[in-house]
């Protein structure tokens, strides 16, 4: 009887963890769920929170706090906006990491 519950209990846990969006954090290339991790987007060559329009990326709060030089050369090569925006941005998503 106690090995049905347990069964029940792990299939419903596999199936509940299959219904959540997993996304890909573009500097380590690593896969979080997606609630895990802070969206954004280039509108006009500047870095901003997603505004529910158009295409976005995604960064796990590791890398934000973390590698800042990493940081900016993979927004630098995904992104069409000069340098001076990265930096900016990511002193933002320093500050963003250690606020929580």
């Amino acid at each position: 009887m106690k090995n049905n519950k347990v069964k029940k209990q792990i299939n419903s846990d596999i199936i509940e963890s299959l219904n959540k969006p997993v996304r890909m954090c573009i500097v380590c290339r690593d896969r979080f769920p997606q609630k895990n991790l802070y969206r954004f987007q280039e509108i006009k060559g500047k870095i901003v929170n997603f505004t529910n329009r158009g295409r976005s990326f995604y960064i796990c709060k590791n890398c934000i706090q973390t590698d800042e030089k990493k940081l900016n050369k993979i927004l630098g090569n995904r992104l069409k906006t000069d340098y001076k925006n990265i930096a900016d941005f990511g002193k933002i998503l320093k500050e963003l990491g250690e606020n929580g």
